[in-house]
């Protein structure tokens, strides 16, 4: 009899009448919850605007659910297409099963949609978002512990998981992977935020740490789980994906501090209608247009058959000026009464 373990729940799901309040989606949802609050304060830190993170979320978050489904039925399409499975299965997302590459693959060009739609770049956005997804990964994997699945191999450690009798598992005690996991996420953000402190992370590169970062963990995490899974060359195929994924995080981290180095000035342009323009208007100044003359100027200057333009001379007194030098280059004087002199 073990003297100490961690108990897992009798069922994953509460039922309030006849709504069902699933301990799965509710981690998810809490998580995506945290992830934009902290999300938003690093985005108005950054010099944002309040609000926008949460009007991409809009977008992201529904691609990244697609694809964190797409993702874990293609990976074990066995579990849905195989001999005597019912594929309807494929769509009941509440049971379980979420792959989180693909909810970042497909989350990123939700987040690309709604960061177009704003005008403002996609990797100052996701440096600004990046330790709220560890977090919400790290919330979300507790969804594991009330579905009592991706559990580890048997241990006899004192914070062994428990797993009761049930579907395509045997009662005992696992090392509990969703906990490590939950734990290696909280210290994954912990390091994002430090590191974006300390070096003035820009262009994307906060959120690169964050996927190199979670690919390590990721990678040990994957080689003590037992549940079922495609094997390529002796490893666990998630396992051969965390190391693509964190080969290409890292040469995007070393290729961004050397071409585009700093952080971005501006995170989101002022589209609030205000320009120069206006600034010029309301100081009674624009440039290339003439000034309108006050009263008084203006009766001065129509008494004397002139209209004043911005440069000072008027068009009306630069035509006088060029007929009385054309009349004096010809030598003669006009006499008085006569219309002038006619150039032949």
């Amino acid at each position: 009899m073990d003297l100490a373990y961690i108990p897992s729940p009798s069922t994953g799901v509460i039922h309030l009448g006849p709504i069902p309040l699933r301990g799965y989606a509710f981690c998810i949802i809490i998580g995506v919850f945290v992830a934009v609050w902290l999300g938003n304060r690093r985005w108005v830190a950054r010099g944002g605007k309040p609000g926008t993170v949460a009007d991409i979320a809009v977008w992201a978050v529904p691609f990244g659910l697609v694809g964190g489904r797409l993702y874990h039925v293609i990976t074990d399409y066995q579990l849905y297409f195989g001999e005597g499975e019912n594929w309807v299965d494929a769509f009941k997302i509440w049971e379980g099963g979420l792959g989180i590459w693909g909810a970042i693959a497909l989350g990123a060009v939700g987040a690309w949609i709604g960061c177009r739609r704003r005008g403002i770049p996609l990797p100052a956005w996701a440096d600004a978002l990046a330790p709220g997804i560890a977090l919400a990964q790290a919330i979300g994997r507790w969804g594991n512990w009330f579905n009592q699945e991706l559990y580890g191999r048997p241990t006899d450690l004192p914070w062994g998981l428990e797993i009761s009798e049930g579907v395509n598992r045997v009662a005992g005690t696992y090392h509990p992977t969703f906990l490590y996991e939950s734990l290696w996420c909280v210290g994954v953000a912990l390091l994002v935020i430090w590191a974006d402190r300390r070096f003035t992370l820009g262009h994307g590169r906060a959120f690169a740490l964050y996927v190199a970062a979670y690919c390590v963990g990721r990678s040990w995490i994957e080689y003590m789980r037992v549940d079922e899974a495609h094997h390529v060359l002796g490893l666990r195929l998630n396992v051969w994906t965390a190391i693509g994924v964190f080969l290409l995080a890292v040469t995007y981290l070393v290729l961004s501090s050397k071409f585009r180095p700093g952080r971005e000035a501006v995170v989101e342009p002022d589209r609030s209608g205000g320009s120069e323009p206006d600034a010029a208007k309301a100081s009674g100044v624009s440039s290339g247009t003439s000034t309108k003359a006050g009263p008084a100027q203006a009766t001065g200057e129509h008494k004397a058959g002139v209209t004043t333009t911005a440069g000072g001379t008027s068009t009306a007194e630069k035509q006088t000026r060029a007929e009385s030098e054309d009349v004096h280059e010809g030598g003669a004087d006009t006499p008085s009464g006569s219309t002038g002199t006619q150039n032949t």
